[in-house]
Formats: C-alpha cells, sequence, structure tokens
C-alpha cells in the first residue's frame, strides 16, 4: 500500500497557500493534543496521520501536547498508554509538552484580561449560570458580579489561587457579550475552583482553567501554526480567536516569561484554527465514556480488549499500523461529517497483511483423517513456498504424515448442492500432497464422525505422472503427529449492529454486544510455528490472517488472535 505521494485536501491546500504567501514565516508547526483521560482510538488516527502528516511533510515540527487541565479524570496510565500509541503508529514528536508546563502563564493571563477588563470573578453556582446563559432563541442575563471593579476581581482571583474558597463557590469568567448568538461567547468560565492533586503539579493549583482557554494559549505558547481541530470546535472558534486576540502572546513577553526562566522553547504565535470532520465508523462506539464503561464493567478485557476500538486494541488485534495510515489516507480529509464502512478498514488491514504475512498451515476444527495405504508411522518433509507472492520470501519443510488433521467443515457426509470438499466415494486434494479418496467414515457411539479413512493415489503427487489430474476441491491439513497445539482466539466485531448509539428502540448499545465477537478454540499448527515471536502476523491458509498475542503467547503456552477473515463476512450477501 503506497504512502509516497500524500493526498491533497483543503487543509493541505490552506497550508500550501500560506507558505506561498510567507504567513507564519513560512513555517509549518502543528500539534497533537489528546486528553490523558482514556485510551486514543482509532478515531484519534486520524487527527495524529493529519498533524504529524503534514509536519512531515512541509519539514515542520508537531508536537504531543497532553491537554491535562481536568485532574479529575486523568492518569498516568494513559499518558503511557498514549506515547506508545503514538510511536506505535509510526510518528515521533518534536517536543513532549503538557497543558499543565503552562499553568502560570495561564495564570497570568487571566490577570491580564481582568486588568483589561475583559474577565471578572462571578458567584454564580453552576446552575445558576445555566439559567442565565439563554437559550438559542433567547438572550442570555448578565451575572449581578459582571461590573465588579478591577480591583476587587484581582483580589478575588488572587484568593481563588491561594486555595480561600469552596469548590464551586467562585468562576473566573470572561466579559464577552450575554446577547451573541454564539452561545460560547456568552461570558464563559475561564477557571474553576477545584480542590484535586494533579498528576504534574500536586497540589499547587487548587483552581484550574477550562479547555478552551487553556488550548489556545497553549497552541499560541508552542508556536503553532495551524490548530487542527474536529468540527465540533468550530463554534468555539470565536472564542479561540477572542482570547488570542486580547491577550497578544507574541506582543506581551511577560505573559510568557515562566517558560523562559523553566528553560522551555518559548516563541509565541498567532496560531489558526482549522476543523475538519471526525473519522466515525459503523459497529463501533468511539465515546470516551462508553468505552471506560465497558472496560470497568467487565464487558472487555480491558482497554487493550482486540475488540476494541481503541489503538491498543488494534494492535493487539493485529492490525498493522501501516493499514491504519493507508485507511485514514484513503478517507481523506473533509469538512462532512460521515459514517464510515468499517470494512473498508478491515479491507487495508488484508491488503497489508497480504503483502506481508508468510503462509502457514492451521485447524482449527480438526477431524483426524488417516491415510491407510501408506506405512503405518510413516513420516516425511515437504517444502512449501513462504509467501506464493514473493519468491524472495523463501520456502520451508512442512512435516506429513499417514495421520492428519482436516477442518471439519471440509467433510460432508451428505453433501448439500455445489459442495467440492471432501464426500464419502468421494476425491479432494490435498494440498501440496496430491488426491486422496474418502473410503470409510469412523463414528463413535453417540453417532459423532471421529475418523475418516482415506487413500492416497501416489500418482497424483507433485512431480508424478497424474500430479495434474483434476479433482474440483483442495483442502489443507496439519500432521497430527508434529502438530503445535495452540490457544486460538476467534475476534469479531464488538457490536452486532451498524449503530450501536442508536437507541430509538429503547435498547442501549450494551444491548447490542455481539455474543459471538469472542471465541476461543484448541488450534492445531504446523510446528514452524513453536518459536514465532509475539506481534508476528501470519496468514492461516484459507482461514484468515492471525497474530502472535502481544500479552499472552509464549513457547510454552501459545496463543494466536484472528486478525480478519480472508473475506469480509459481513458484507451484504455474504451469508452470515
Amino acid at each position: 500500500m503506497s504512502e509516497s505521494s500524500p493526498a491533497n485536501h483543503f487543509i493541505r491546500q490552506i497550508v500550501l497557500d500560506d507558505r506561498a504567501a510567507g504567513k507564519h514565516g513560512g513555517r509549518v508547526a502543528t500539534r497533537f493534543p489528546p486528553e490523558p483521560n482514556g485510551y486514543l482510538h482509532i478515531g484519534h488516527a486520524k487527527s495524529i496521520c493529519l498533524n504529524f502528516g503534514l509536519a512531515g511533510e512541509f519539514g515542520g515540527t508537531c508536537n504531543l501536547r497532553f491537554d491535562d487541565t481536568n485532574p479529575v479524570k486523568e492518569d498516568v496510565e494513559y499518558v503511557a498508554a498514549i506515547q506508545e500509541d503514538v510511536r506505535w503508529l509510526g510518528f515521533e514528536w518534536t517536543e513532549l509538552r503538557h497543558a499543565s508546563d503552562y499553568f502560570e502563564v495561564f495564570y497570568r493571563c487571566a490577570e491580564k484580561l481582568i486588568r483589561n477588563g475583559r474577565a471578572f470573578v462571578c458567584d454564580l453556582s453552576a446552575e445558576q449560570v445555566r439559567e442565565y446563559r439563554g437559550t438559542l432563541t433567547e438572550p442570555g442575563r448578565n451575572s449581578p458580579y459582571r461590573d465588579r471593579s478591577v480591583e476587587e476581581n484581582l483580589d478575588l482571583f488572587r484568593r481563588m489561587r491561594a486555595g480561600e474558597f469552596a469548590d464551586g463557590a467562585r468562576t473566573l469568567r470572561a466579559r464577552i457579550d450575554m446577547a451573541s448568538g454564539n452561545i460560547n461567547l456568552r461570558d464563559p468560565a475561564l477557571y474553576r475552583i477545584r480542590r484535586v492533586p494533579h498528576q504534574n503539579t500536586g497540589d499547587a493549583w487548587p483552581i484550574y482553567p477550562m479547555y478552551d482557554y487553556a488550548h489556545c494559549i497553549s497552541d499560541a505558547v508552542e508556536g503553532i501554526t495551524h490548530s487542527l481541530c474536529t468540527l465540533e470546535f468550530e463554534d468555539h472558534r470565536p472564542l479561540y480567536d477572542w482570547c488570542l486576540d486580547q491577550l497578544d502572546l507574541p506582543g506581551d513577553p511577560q505573559l510568557t516569561e515562566p517558560l523562559r526562566a523553566a528553560g522551555l522553547r518559548c516563541e509565541p504565535s498567532r496560531p489558526q484554527q482549522i476543523e475538519f470532520s471526525r473519522g466515525n465508523l459503523d459497529y463501533t462506539v468511539m465515546s470516551k465514556r462508553k468505552l471506560m464503561a465497558l472496560v470497568q464493567d467487565g464487558l472487555v478485557d480491558g482497554w487493550d480488549d482486540p475488540r476494541m476500538p481503541t489503538l491498543s486494541g488494534a494492535r493487539r488485534r493485529g492490525f498493522p499500523a501501516a493499514a491504519i495510515r493507508a485507511f485514514w489516507e484513503r478517507i481523506g480529509i473533509s469538512k462532512q461529517n460521515s459514517v464510515i464502512d468499517v470494512g473498508v478498514l478491515e479491507g487495508c488491514v488484508r491488503e497489508a497483511l497480504d503483502a506481508t504475512a508468510p503462509r502457514r498451515l492451521a485447524v482449527l476444527d480438526p477431524l483426524r483423517l488417516v491415510l491407510t495405504n501408506l506405512p503405518h508411522g510413516h513420516e516425511e518433509r515437504l517444502s512449501f513456498a513462504n509467501h506464493p507472492k514473493n519468491e524472495a520470501a523463501g520456502s520451508r519443510e512442512v512435516p506429513f504424515s499417514d495421520t492428519l488433521w482436516i477442518e471439519r467443515e471440509d467433510f460432508m457426509e451428505v453433501p448439500v448442492k455445489g459442495f467440492h470438499r471432501l464426500v464419502p466415494g468421494g476425491e479432494v486434494r490435498l494440498r501440496g500432497v496430491g488426491i486422496v479418496r474418502c473410503e470409510e467414515v469412523v463414528k463413535d457411539e453417540t453417532g459423532a464422525i471421529v475418523e475418516l479413512r482415506c487413500t492416497l493415489d501416489a500418482d497424483t503427487r507433485p512431480g508424478q505422472s497424474g500430479a495434474e489430474r483434476k479433482v474440483k476441491g483442495t483442502i489443507h491439513w496439519v500432521s497430527a503427529r508434529h502438530a503445535l497445539e495452540a490457544e486460538v482466539r476467534l475476534y469479531d466485531r464488538l457490536f452486532d449492529t451498524p449503530d450501536p448509539d442508536d437507541d430509538a428502540d429503547g435498547k442501549t448499545y450494551r444491548d447490542h454486544l455481539n455474543p459471538a465477537s469472542k471465541r476461543i478454540v484448541r488450534g492445531y499448527l504446523e510446528p514452524s510455528l513453536d518459536t514465532v515471536a509475539s506481534e508476528s502476523a501470519w496468514q492461516f491458509e484459507r482461514l484468515g490472517y492471525f497474530v502472535a498475542d502481544r500479552h499472552d503467547h509464549g513457547a510454552a503456552h501459545p496463543v494466536f488472535n484472528r486478525i480478519v477473515t480472508l473475506r469480509d463476512s459481513w458484507a451484504k450477501g455474504a451469508g452470515r
């Protein structure tokens, strides 16, 4: 899958035009700014690829910045996981920053707004603020505290910082316009009191900045040129611009002096915010709240459960990072919200693995097949190509014996129309061996089929005179005497409906969990898989692509996860 020539889109065109006009001095500086309150998911990968991709293409910079302004929901576990995911996806940041690095800057900016009459301390409760805000059709009302003097506001704000007031007792609000048609400009909160220790700053701050306020200042402080956000921030852009206009960070070095004193690079810019559509997939939920609930309620096996849409889940499932990058390149960047068929992502995974995954033989639902015309105990080594489309991948030897495992579905005692595999008295080609004929079906006392007794036509073996004799079916096998027994986890989509978020029928996403999304079987694999490394991916011929589990796989207990089937079994008319 080629990633050589970047696809053009409206944001890339903006960057090209800006560079041609000399805007931002021709620089390109982006950032990926996750909140460390959960694991990244496939949708976040769209923003990662966009931000890092643009910076890479134009010789610019891209920071990884944690917007850690809400310590109630944040955790160092998420910080570590996010860094690991970005690197796994194939990117390296220019600088690692945290919004908490700028707490003193945010505070100085707030005092500047107060001094300039652009912010005030408000005593309204959260419920009263909502009551005063108005509606989409009715203007809001001014807070009774809106006209406090600069001196009183500075005094109260400094006492807020000193920890004098209880949580929720006061907020610092911007003074903009309570009659604005954009509700985000109706004197939004800039700071709230929250006596919660922070992972980076400990108990130093009993007040924390609001996201919209901190985000634009963080961008400016880091010299960001193009601040790329998803569409829900479009209505917040006027507030973003208002804050930057009022503060003039490039023209007021006193605001950023604490960063220079701390040795942090600081060349403030006037960034521009540009919005693009989110990446939504069908058969998936992307809400962090819902993903958190799935984990906390034990409905999945953790954040990296291979059924989860998290990047750590995709990695453990065996999705190649290159396939995720190619997927978002194929989908493109626009302002049009849409839900993408998850089958497109799975198709990118298949394309990537088809080119790279070595082939191996495996049987997951075994039925014993005995070749009665071979000597008891017969065994030999057969040569198989590691990859049919890549001679450079070489070959390996596979043991063959008189007792084999085949897939149970490759035999049918009473065949249906169009069945071209093994039937009583019928013939089929054993992959790489020759043609066998089913002579006898052995059943146990319950009537279940336990063994097939067959004969091998020696003239049809490779290199023999009858090797070209035609039969309709070819099946794979594993030597029962040499097979590696392994735990194989058959993963499928976590939800059984395209829109699990749709609760119009009174059901929630929990009611749409797919009971067949995880099935564990004991598989029999060719023995060359006994020493493979964790996270190595393979095609089990005729069955699908599989990966050695990232955490549980080992020589003493092999564990393989199904990445995807060979064909889309969910596609319309696929016969699920």
